[in-house]
């Protein structure tokens, strides 16, 4: 059922995003550049709006936030339960699952924090 919802509110969003796009071009290109702003990713001289905004509303933009809504619902920690067995990413690039770090009878502790 969750996943239902999903596909339907990500479907609707990218109906209405791509139709505004094809309506009014040039403030649908003005909002995205606004949400590049937010995640900073106007800030990479390699990329422009022209390599990036037209993918907004796609349909491999379509599959990819499903994808990872999808992939998402698995992550959740309910008391009680057992953990998800998240992706992670090594400091150098490997992928792995969070339960892979566990041994034997070893509490798995995990340490959140930021350097700002």
């Amino acid at each position: 059922l969750q996943k239902t919802l999903i596909l339907l509110q990500v479907t609707t969003s990218v109906v209405i995003g791509k139709t505004l796009m094809i309506l009014f071009p040039n403030a649908m290109k003005r909002h995205i550049l606004k949400l590049g702003e937010k995640s900073r990713m106007n800030e990479n001289p390699k990329f422009s709006y022209e390599n990036w905004g037209p993918t907004f509303f796609s349909f491999k933009y379509l599959l990819f936030v499903l994808r990872v809504k999808w992939k998402r619902l698995e992550d959740e920690a309910w008391e009680g339960h057992p953990a998800p067995n998240t992706p992670v990413v090594t400091l150098n690039g490997e992928v792995h699952h969070l339960l892979d770090f566990m041994q034997d009878n070893r509490p798995l502790i995990l340490n959140f924090g930021s350097c700002t």
